[in-house]
């Protein structure tokens, strides 16, 4: 009897403790306007992943502005992308997104090659959370309209991180600190940036 009692008080104690119960990320799924609303610049904020190629260039990158434009057809979008990897500041517009509306995924290309492949996950329409899928190890990336995310926003993503099993040593983080200066072309939602 002592023992189921003690079991019994020890069991809310026990149960406190455990980690919160994990959401399905769930994918968005595209329609007319979902296109649209990828399109101008984003900040690419933090990520995750295992797959060792992309380890490589995350440990690299303090920071990374991106835009979507339209593409020449109309399941495609033009990709400009601002990093600075290490201490030097490169401008890549060589890549394309390649959209397919039947299974609402993202096909990143670069050079003709498959760079990644990526499902946009429901989420605020100022963030843009990537769940990487064409690789056998768990990646997940955040980015946004603007160069910060509220702290609630920042909580959820690592929420959804650490459902993945990620542990806070494994997600990399940019910082605005390391901006590169951006083309004027560039719509920019931070003008300390330009």
């Amino acid at each position: 009897m002592l023992a189921t009692l003690t079991l019994f008080l020890g069991l809310p104690l026990a149960l406190g403790t455990e980690p919160q119960s994990c959401s399905q990320l769930i994918p968005v799924t595209f329609d007319s306007s979902t296109i649209p609303q990828l399109l101008g610049q984003w900040f690419y904020i933090a990520g995750a992943s295992r797959y060792p190629p992309h380890l490589a260039e995350m440990r690299a990158v303090t920071f990374e502005a991106f835009s979507f434009s339209p593409g020449s057809r109309e399941d495609e979008l033009n990709v400009t992308e601002i990093i600075r990897m290490n201490e030097t500041c490169v401008v890549r517009n060589s890549s394309k997104v390649q959209v397919f509306h039947q299974n609402s995924t993202l096909v990143h290309v670069d050079n003709n090659d498959v760079t990644s492949m990526a499902r946009l996950i429901q989420s605020d329409k100022d963030l843009l959370i990537l769940n990487h899928i064409n690789i056998d190890f768990p990646s997940l990336s955040l980015s946004a309209r603007t160069p910060n995310v509220s702290k609630e926003h920042m909580e959820e993503f690592k929420a959804q991180l650490q459902c993945l099993g990620f542990t806070e040593e494994e997600v990399f983080y940019t910082s605005r600190e390391h901006a590169c200066p951006l083309p004027r072309g560039e719509q920019n939602a931070d003008p300390q940036l330009e």
